[in-house]
């Protein structure tokens, strides 16, 4: 295991997010999550699929509120995508 993958995983214990990442999905799962909770209006159809939009209340990712330890994991698990090429 990598060092950033254990980063993204123990960034991730706090979240409500999946035990471990082994995927570019389980990463691209656990980063909308935050959003989610944050109130983020998804505009792909993935994500509209797997989250909806009900509730929502951002329709501008940079206008959802996160907290810094949010961001960090965010920022951990977009590395960890970069890291292992998943597509965008």
């Amino acid at each position: 295991m990598s060092m950033a993958t254990l980063c993204v995983l123990l960034g991730l214990a706090a979240l409500p997010a999946p035990a471990h990442a082994e995927t570019c999905d389980d990463l691209w799962y656990a980063r909308n999550e935050i959003y989610k909770a944050q109130g983020y209006c998804f505009r792909t159809q993935r994500g509209i699929s797997a989250f909806g939009n009900a509730g929502c209340q951002y329709d501008n990712v940079e206008d959802v509120p996160l907290s810094n330890s949010q961001r960090r994991s965010i920022a951990e698990i977009q590395r960890e995508e970069r890291a292992r090429r998943c597509p965008r």
